[in-house]
This record gives structure tokens, C-alpha cells and sequence, in this order.
């Protein structure tokens, strides 16, 4: 049964229901209870806070064992953006892949079956999935966690989604609004701008939204992105105009809107978390994600108190933050009552069959079809030219095709390889002589990962392939530089299955 310490009154209860706070450590800890018990009414899980099904089982039981009707979120996209299998990598194919396949049903039953997982283990709120227009190649934070660059495939990809996930009894958080795609910058690191027309944010970005509202999406996130032509002021998660006119009003949206992690470096380095909490709030924001990177009492105590105090002098209404908490009150009683469906699972076989509809494979010029490639019986030597990964990806996520081709062909040796001090050129060039050298005479296999967006990647290819011509070359994030190679394939993304997928085509163990 729900508790409430009984001297909590109403504007700080109402105060801590609005915040999506996380923690560290993979069992709550005493102040996040005792302020589940106050008000807290939202938890967010990360990485840091999962190290099996059991464990995080255990763990959301213990938060129920406070407030029964509790929001644990989860940011679970699938793909390069896994929390449930931060460690190993995820056994689902990303958005990019499910676009590739483009079909509408087999992204359902992907999403239902994550979220059949996520549900069995007592999560019933997923920041997922990304509406986002793939729009700009160059896109650091985006690429594949969108379905692609055409909107109509992202915006009927995008309902599927949280037609699946919402059938499995967790609640979709659609993302980016009012779209991350168009971007060259990564909001976690600054204020992307996008200089687009009011019509064309209409046509392309908005039309996924669209979709996913019509679908019955329970909740949207908001996205710390500075929009001109829809507010020439406020970044989106502060804005009025784009939360209360555009999304509520225009589009008629009444679920909850949800910020993106305040302690980003676009609203935390600009307006502080505090302020930007109010102000985001007061925009019409109903729930506040803050844990990414700050996660203990001190912080929720904060955001707390700038509330509080933000309704007693007068700043922010006490009936916006009322109606605010209500929101989260009210998903939290749809999670109560939206059980699973009858429907049986699509079991763990559907993210590896995604990823192997989803591969692109492309021989060498004069080698006919992909058929007549001839698959390696040695082991080879896999070198991973590997980028800095973004924030919401993560670096403690393995990627790639060697762990996979181990097990296909024993003996199998890796390296990685990434651009050093000098010019990119140099960079490259060294990674690319380092890997011959690294190599010896063991065929190589060459894993890239946005080969387009990295120059000293191309370099290293360049010298790679001047030197041993018969290099396969996998591609792992949006294929969009032109395919080279013995054999070239383009994955759609750096999931698990990804790379078996791409494994088995090198092995020719497909099925196996």
C-alpha cells in the first residue's frame, strides 16, 4: 500500500512526485526510501544500477515494498543504447536496424518483447523509443537511435514501437520532441541549434510525434535544443511556447512530459539545474529526469526546495505544479492497470532474427553477388577503429564482431585502434599501419563505427585496404560513406546480435 509520511504537506509532496531521480549502487539506498515514503514517486535506473534480471528484480521490489505505485524508468532503446545488457550488449537491434528491415510488425515485436523483459523485471517506464528525423549524417548523438532519415519510415516505425511496448504493460517515452535529428552538437555537452522553417519542422520532425501520440504513447520527453522558429529564446525543455502551445495545444497531447536529464551541459551549464527545473516545470513539463550523472539526496533535496520556493514567491503556480504531479500520479495508475497482454512473447530468438534482416552486404566490385563471397575458415585478425563514444551510448557497453567471431572461429585475435595526437591524417594512417603490423598475415576484418563522421577513420581504411585489399569491412553505426572491401557489411547499429549477425555472414555460419 502507498505511504506518505504524514507531515509532508501538500507542495512538497507535490514537489518531490515531479522528479525522476537515480542513485548509484544496485540496491536502493536509505534516503531514496525515506523520500520514496515522502512523496518521491519516480526512480530512474542506469547502468550503474544493474548487474543481472535477478538483481534489478530484487531492487524494484524494494521499491515497492515503499510506495507500491512507483515509476521505475529506464533508458532501454535497444541497440547501442542498453541498460539491461550494459555489459555485454544488447540481444535487440537499435531503431537504425528495424528501419533498415522496415517492417512495421517486426518492430513491434521487438519493442513487445523488450518490454515483456523489462516488465518481468518490475520496470513500467522506458525513455523510449527516439522519434527522432535522422536528418544531419553528421548527427554526434542521434545516428542509429533513430529509424532513419525518412519520415514517414520514422514516423510508422516509431507508432510500432509504442504500440509493442505499451502491449507488454510499460509505458513508452517518446524522445526527442520536438526532434534531436537535424543536430551536429551533442546536448550533453552543449545547446545544439536547429535553423529550419516552421513548415519544415512540421513536415519532417513533428511527424513521428504525431504518430506516436495517435499510437497512445503514454508519455514525451523533451529535448534541450534551441528551435528559432518555434521559440527564438528557450531551448525546448524551457519553453512554453513548444511544451504548452505546440505540444499540448497543437498536436492535443495530454499525457506527461518528461525532461531529458537536466544535468545536461545544455540546460546545467547554462540556467543550473535549479533554475532550470522551474522554468521547465512552469513551461509544462511534468516530470523532471535528473540522475544521470547526479544521483544522491542532496541534489533531490535541492530541486525540491527550488520548487517549493519557487510556487511561494509567486514564480511558478501552485496548480501547474499540482497538475504536474497529477500527471505522474496518473501514469502511475495506468502502469497499475495495464498488464501484459494475453499475446505469448516473441522469445529471445526475435532481436537476433531482426539483426540478421537487418544486415546490408556488399561484395567487392567483380565478385559478383554476396553469395559468391567465400567465407573464412581461418581465424582472423579483427581490427576495431573505435571512436569516442557519446554519453548516452557509454563506453562500458562492448561492441563490435570479435567476441562473436571467437566463438565462430576459434583463435580469432583483436585490436583496437583510435585517432592518436597528431592531424587526423596522420591518425589515421598510424591506426591503419599499426593494424597491418598488429595483423601479420591473418586475414583482417576492419569494424568501423560512422566511418563518414570520422576523417582518420577513412585514412585508416585507406591504408588498410592499400595493403591487403581482401579486408572485410563492417560497418556498425549509419552507413552513409560509400561500401569498400572484399566484403562490406553495413549492420545499422552496434548491438550484440549486430555483430553476431555480421559474424556469421564472415564465418558463413549463418543459422548456425
Amino acid at each position: 500500500m502507498t505511504t506518505l509520511a504524514s507531515g509532508t504537506d501538500t507542495l512538497t509532496r507535490d514537489a518531490l512526485t515531479v522528479l525522476q531521480p537515480g542513485f548509484t549502487g544496485t540496491t536502493a539506498p536509505d534516503w531514496l526510501l525515506r523520500r520514496l515514503g515522502e512523496g518521491l514517486a519516480s526512480v530512474g535506473l542506469f547502468g550503474r544500477n544493474i548487474a543481472s534480471p535477478d538483481q534489478l528484480a530484487a531492487l524494484t521490489a524494494q521499491l515497492r515494498a515503499e510506495r507500491d505505485d512507483v515509476l521505475v524508468a529506464i533508458d532501454e532503446e535497444g541497440g547501442d543504447v542498453t541498460r539491461l545488457e550494459v555489459r555485454n550488449g544488447s540481444s535487440f537491434p537499435g531503431n537504425r536496424a528495424l528501419g533498415a528491415v522496415d517492417d512495421v510488425e517486426l518492430t513491434q515485436q521487438v519493442a513487445h518483447e523488450l518490454g515483456r523483459r523489462l516488465a518481468a523485471c518490475g520496470v513500467n517506464l522506458n525513455w523510449a523509443p527516439s522519434a527522432d528525423v535522422n536528418s544531419d549524417p553528421r548527427n554526434p548523438v542521434i545516428g542509429v537511435r533513430s529509424f532513419g532519415a525518412d519520415t514517414a519510415l520514422a514516423a510508422r516505425h516509431t507508432a510500432a514501437y509504442v504500440t509493442g511496448l505499451q502491449s507488454a504493460g510499460v509505458a513508452a517515452c517518446t524522445k526527442h520532441f520536438p526532434g534531436h535529428g537535424d543536430t551536429a552538437i551533442d546536448s550533453h555537452h552543449a545547446l545544439p541549434r536547429i535553423d529550419v522553417s516552421a513548415e519544415v519542422l512540421a513536415e519532417r520532425e513533428l511527424a513521428p510525434f504525431r504518430a506516436a501520440i495517435a499510437a497512445g504513447t503514454r508519455a514525451v520527453m523533451s529535448a534541450h535544443i534551441l528551435v528559432p522558429a518555434l521559440d527564438p529564446d528557450h531551448p525546448a525543455t524551457l519553453s512554453r511556447r513548444i511544451l504548452t502551445g505546440l505540444l499540448r495545444g497543437e498536436l492535443g497531447y495530454d499525457g506527461l512530459i518528461v525532461t531529458d536529464g537536466m544535468e545536461m551541459r545544455a540546460i546545467a551549464g547554462t540556467y543550473g539545474i535549479e533554475r532550470g527545473s522551474v522554468l521547465a516545470v512552469a513551461a509544462g513539463a511534468d516530470a523532471i529526469c535528473v540522475g544521470g550523472g547526479l544521483s544522491d539526496d542532496a541534489t533531490v533535496l535541492r530541486l525540491r526546495d527550488a520548487l517549493v520556493g519557487a510556487v511561494r514567491s509567486g514564480e511558478l503556480p501552485e496548480a501547474r505544479l499540482a497538475e504536474a504531479a497529477d500527471r505522474v500520479r496518473s501514469l502511475a495508475r495506468w502502469t497499475g492497470t495495464a498488464g501484459p497482454s494475453a499475446e505469448e512473447g516473441h522469445g529471445s530468438a526475435i532481436g537476433l532474427r531482426a539483426a540478421r534482416r537487418a544486415l546490408t552486404v556488399t561484395p567487392a566490385p567483380g565478385l559478383g553477388s554476396p553469395e559468391a563471397f567465400e567465407p573464412l575458415t581461418e581465424p582472423p585478425y579483427v581490427a576495431a577503429l573505435a571512436p569516442v563514444a557519446n554519453i548516452a551510448v557509454g563506453d562500458e557497453t562492448p561492441w563490435g564482431v570479435a567476441a562473436e567471431l571467437i566463438h565462430l572461429l576459434p583463435g580469432t585475435v583483436t585490436g583496437s585502434f583510435s585517432a592518436g595526437d597528431g592531424t587526423q591524417s596522420e591518425s589515421g594512417r598510424d591506426a591503419g599501419r599499426a593494424a597491418l603490423q598488429a595483423a601479420g598475415p591473418r586475414r583482417i576484418v576492419a569494424v568501423v563505427r560512422d566511418e563518414h563522421r570520422h576523417p582518420w577513420m577513412a585514412d585508416a581504411l585507406d591504408t588498410l585496404l592499400a595493403a591487403r585489399p581482401d579486408t572485410i569491412v563492417v560497418e556498425m553505426g549509419v552507413p552513409q560513406a560509400a561500401p569498400r572491401g572484399a566484403l562490406h557489411i553495413a549492420t545499422h547499429g552496434a548491438a550484440r546480435v549486430c555483430g553476431r549477425a555480421a559474424a556469421e555472414v564472415i564465418a558463413g555460419a549463418v543459422g548456425r
